[in-house]
């Protein structure tokens, strides 16, 4: 069974950087055929799909937050993370991650983590 678990601060100020990381359990994430995502929910918004990175590290971003968003990964730790610069309070949201086979729907998610931004 794949678990994944967000962590990072859930308070960030404007104009600063918001760093979560994803560890995973229970499964690689350099098993060929997958990818691992950011997906968040805005309050009282629908799921909004952030970006990947894929089980051999290349990495896919939503074109409307490409210029401020970077995934990278730490195999040794089995972990992902997110960096979003820049960050303005509409950035206010639950954030998740979550596995899928390329091409599919997300199959296993973390709980997620609710990210503030607020002075």
């Amino acid at each position: 069974q794949v678990q994944l678990q967000e962590s990072g601060p859930g308070l960030v100020k404007p104009s600063q950087t918001l760093s979560l990381t994803c560890t995973v359990s229970g499964g690689s994430i350099t098993t060929s055929g997958y990818e691992w995502g950011w997906i968040r929910q805005p309050p009282g918004k629908g799921l909004e799909w952030m970006g990947v990175i894929t089980y051999d590290g290349r990495t896919y971003y939503s074109p409307s937050l490409k210029s401020r968003c970077s995934i990278s990964r730490d195999t040794s730790k089995n972990q992902f993370s997110l960096q979003l610069s820049s960050v303005t309070p509409e950035d206010t949201a639950v954030y998740y991650c979550g596995r899928r086979a390329i091409a599919t729907q997300y199959d296993y998610w973390g709980q997620g983590t609710q990210v503030t931004v607020s002075s």
